[in-house]
């Protein structure tokens, strides 16, 4: 045995050698290249602090950011069968349902909760694109109208953030069939006059598209979302032709009537709530800093 090369070398190359750096310490704005430290971008609702590019944000994280003292209460949503035709590509779809729930710490792709925002109580919907690519099966089905039903029960507006590559291909029909489903919940709300309101974020395409996500009573989508229900290079394809430039982003539906308004993500609170107020035909809203309700259920 070689005390030296066997002890001693690698003593001093660990006091001396650089320590690593964690992975998860910084990103990379994938529309600028800048480098951002986790928590500046956090701090700024994961938009960069560089080009204003607007990253994807989980629906806790969002839910954080809007309700009052980042309080609010999930809403329970029915359990769906769990693989009903199991459907099996390369992996089993219960083996992507297990790895997607340890990528995300979530559930399922979509979070219904109830809080307020600046005292104004509402019921709140996310999609989160990073689980399955947000794809609309029977669980987002029953948590829309879960929370549909919810609203209507405690007469409070409901807010969807929409983030979707459309239908989930691993329940076939039976995802495709969550469109007309989501559709009679919206109309749940309409008949009991309660306001509905979407935030279109990057991206939503498909089936999501084609329904719920732009039923609203008011369009709001944020800074160069991609919202479609064929995305630009399939038609491109289609037609054979140059789509133009922007085509298919928030600012193009914008300017051809398709949305009301172009939100950025720190300003998207104020707006929603003096949205959903005037829609409620209320008094504007307390602004600032508010203490959380004392009687505010623990999330």
């Amino acid at each position: 045995m070689n005390w030296i090369s066997n002890y001693v070398r690698p003593k001093i190359n660990s006091l001396f050698s650089r320590r690593e750096v964690p992975e998860n310490l910084w990103t990379k704005c994938p529309e600028c290249g800048t480098m951002l430290f986790h928590r500046e971008l956090s701090d700024n609702l994961n938009v960069c602090t560089h080009c204003d590019h607007h990253m994807a944000i989980s629906p806790r994280d969002r839910f954080t950011a809007l309700f009052d003292g980042g309080v609010f209460l999930e809403v329970k949503v029915p359990e769906p069968l769990a693989d009903p035709l199991h459907f099996r590509d390369q992996k089993k779809y219960p083996d992507r349902m297990k790895a997607a729930q340890k990528a995300t710490g979530e559930k399922e792709a979509m979070l219904v909760a109830e809080g307020e925002v600046f005292r104004t109580p509402i019921i709140a919907v996310a999609q989160d694109f990073a689980f399955m690519g947000g794809s609309m099966g029977m669980y987002v089905g029953n948590a829309i109208v879960a929370a549909a039903e919810r609203a209507v029960k405690l007469k409070r507006p409901l807010v969807l953030f929409a983030a979707a590559g459309g239908a989930r291909m691993q329940e076939g029909i039976l995802s495709l069939m969550q469109m007309p489903r989501s559709t009679v919940a919206i109309q749940l709300l309409k008949e009991a006059g309660l306001p509905y309101v979407v935030v279109l974020t990057h991206p939503t395409t498909g089936g999501v598209t084609a329904s719920y996500a732009m039923l609203g009573d008011v369009q709001i989508a944020e800074p160069n979302a991609l919202i479609c229900f064929a995305g630009p290079r399939v038609i491109e394809q289609t037609i054979r032709e140059k789509l133009p430039e922007g085509f298919q982003r928030a600012e193009y539906l914008l300017d051809h009537g398709m949305l009301d308004r172009v939100t950025h993500r720190k300003a998207m609170k104020d707006e929603l709530v003096t949205i959903l107020r005037m829609l409620m035909r209320q008094t504007p809203a307390i602004r600032g800093e508010l203490p959380v309700p004392a009687d505010a259920p623990a999330r």
